[in-house]
């Protein structure tokens, strides 16, 4: 099957709406009848399957929540019968119960699919070697990329996470040209690259990284240890797992793959549909999941929509890069302060000097939330020179200060202080609620 600019991907504006429409009326007639928490939802509107008639009535939809699938664990969303469930994916749950999800045979086809389009889109052939070093088993980082590369007719690694010394080697001596993983664990496997010295013998050219918040920094930081051009993806297990958006050869937004899924944007608080353009929260519908089809889904996600022609050719709507979550927004002495803001300044104010690997570290003091941010010295950087450490302190705090407005206390950490992680992140310590 061709996937590079393909016609579903090339579809008019038009075409995708008429195909949206059909797809959309059929998902909410089966999910009425199979789905008791929607059709209890619908009831209490006082809305009917017939009702809905198009993508011009989706406004009318209720929401759907992650809570549901809490409420709901682990099979009370599936929308068909457990004998065709082929697969099931699940959350860590270490925030809650887990969540689950399901694929029919369909579901998994149209996965494969999907982030099949999304590598051809990147430059991905037949002719490449693939490290997937996403986590395998219920997370659906692994087994999402795995399929994708295996369908253009790639060479694929499935190597998952973890022992980073083997990663490396493991590119070295397989003649590895893709990477897939999450963005921090790039950055690791960069810093680990160039600590073995191997860095010149890596053959990567295309690095595919998503399941956490980067910044454009980030990026350029990643480009610049691997020697790759890196490209953001979206995804997340109750729409699918990765392959809903991606970046097409342009890095300027990530396209969604309209024919499956309607993507729109809120407002966060009022629940309001947003034109596109204007950023608020993102939710989604998938118009051909069979198992566990979603409709409105609220992700909490914060971005914007773009309709205008992009570059490459293809006419699907583009998703900016989420600035933040709303359920990730930290609440420190009434300001509204998301991570994203605070490694988007340490990336830009670090040069050589510091590594993108920080800590926010929040407490309370007599009734007063305090606020820290740690952030790990280069070795290049580090010395017995303290006023130059007090200096970039200083100028770190500054820059804070005038991004969030709202001070921050910043410690220079000697390197490699600073946990590593070899999946997301862990970049917030709130003890405030004692978790973390």
């Amino acid at each position: 099957m061709k996937y590079l600019n393909s016609k579903e991907e090339c579809m008019s504006y038009d075409e995708l709406r008429a195909l949206q429409s059909r797809r959309l009326c059929e998902q909410v007639r089966r999910s009425y009848e199979r789905v008791e928490c929607f059709r209890r939802r619908m009831d209490e509107k006082g809305l009917r399957p017939g009702d809905i008639r198009g993508v011009e009535d989706l406004h009318l939809l209720p929401f759907s929540y992650k809570k549901d699938l809490r409420d709901y664990y682990p099979y009370g969303l599936f929308a068909v019968p457990m004998k065709d469930v082929v697969r099931l994916h699940a959350s860590s749950g270490t925030t809650g119960k887990r969540i689950v999800v399901g694929y029919t045979r369909n579901d998994l086809d149209m996965w494969g699919e999907c982030v099949a389009r999304m590598m051809a889109g990147l430059g991905v052939t037949a002719e490449d070697i693939v490290q997937v070093s996403f986590g395998y088993g219920l997370f659906t980082g692994g087994f999402g990329a795995h399929s994708g590369a295996e369908r253009l007719g790639a060479t694929v690694i499935p190597i998952s996470s973890g022992n980073t010394a083997n990663q490396i080697q493991t590119m070295v001596d397989f003649g590895a040209t893709v990477l897939c993983c999450t963005p921090s664990y790039a950055m690791y496997l960069g810093e680990e690259a160039e600590r073995m010295g191997v860095q010149d013998q890596l053959r990567l050219r295309i690095g595919i990284f998503g399941a956490e918040p980067w910044s454009e920094n980030m990026r350029r930081k990643i480009e610049e240890k691997l020697g790759l051009r890196a490209y953001d993806i979206y995804g997340l297990s109750e729409v699918l797992g990765p392959g809903v958006a991606c970046e097409c050869s342009e890095q300027a937004g990530m396209h969604v793959w309209e024919d499956h899924f309607i993507a729109e944007t809120i407002n966060p608080d009022t629940g309001e549909v947003l034109p596109e353009g204007e950023v608020g929260e993102l939710v989604f519908t998938s118009l051909t999941k069979e198992a566990f089809p979603v409709i409105r889904y609220r992700t909490r996600d914060i971005c914007r929509l773009i309709r205008e022609d992009c570059p490459c050719g293809r006419t699907h709507v583009r998703m900016s890069k989420p600035s933040g979550r709303t359920d990730d927004m930290l609440i420190i002495r009434g300001v509204n302060v998301f991570p994203s803001q605070i490694e988007e300044v340490l990336l830009r104010v670090s040069g050589n000097r510091i590594t993108p690997n920080y800590q926010i570290v929040l407490d309370r003091v007599n009734n007063t939330d305090t606020f820290d941010v740690n952030v790990e010295m280069s070795e290049a950087f580090f010395s017995d020179n303290v006023r130059a450490i007090e200096a970039l302190e200083r100028n770190i705090t500054e820059q804070l200060r005038s991004t969030l407005g709202i001070g921050a206390k910043v410690h220079l950490v000697n390197p490699k202080t600073i946990v590593r992680s070899e999946g997301k992140a862990r970049r917030v310590v709130d003890n405030r609620s004692g978790k973390m």
